[in-house]
């Protein structure tokens, strides 16, 4: 199996990024992992337990930048397998279509979609695991709540950045919205 986590040679320098961060939007992937039955239907979302850019802890679903050169696909396959563990086995298609674009930016009330750092084009996947999923690398913990669980009150508070939002819309274009 290629190691999909190891891919230095496209990423650029701290100073670097924070100067092309100031200049054009980064692209990135958004992956909603969720759990099926045997009908196909959304059963459970996990949410991951991480710090964000502004210092804070919330609930987010997978995501993070797209290399240059690096096809989407492995995008999602990298950023998964950092996210919860080698044996987590996405089902993702040999041509994912993301279900909806999301755009984050600096500024909170321009899309619902908060980055401090950046403004930030990402596309947007719901992904069927059926493996072993641990949390892993920038990930403090991993939950696996109900589709009705996800868009609950509590839940939707330990969001932040419009992560609430992305899984309502991941939930909506499941049919799964409770």
């Amino acid at each position: 199996m290629t190691d999909l986590t190891n891919i230095t040679p496209s990423w650029l320098g701290s100073e670097e990024l924070e100067y092309a961060r100031e200049r054009l939007p980064i692209v990135y992937v958004d992956a909603v992992p969720v759990r099926l039955d045997d009908h196909g239907r959304v059963t459970e979302i996990g949410l991951l337990l991480r710090g964000r850019p502004d210092g804070s802890i919330s609930r987010a679903v997978i995501s993070g930048r797209v290399l240059y050169g690096e096809r989407i696909r492995d995008a999602l396959m990298r950023h998964i397998e950092k996210d919860l563990g080698p044996m987590a086995f996405p089902q993702i298609p040999a041509n994912p279509a993301p279900f909806t674009v999301a755009e984050y930016f600096p500024d909170p009330d321009v899309s619902g979609f908060h980055d401090p750092r950046q403004h930030a084009v990402s596309l947007v996947y719901v992904v069927p695991v059926k493996g072993e999923c641990q949390p892993s690398q920038d990930a403090l913990d991993l939950v696996w709540v109900t589709p009705a669980e996800a868009v609950s009150h509590n839940v939707r508070a330990e969001m932040t950045g419009g992560q609430d939002l992305l899984v309502r819309l991941a939930l909506a274009h499941v049919g799964q919205l409770p």
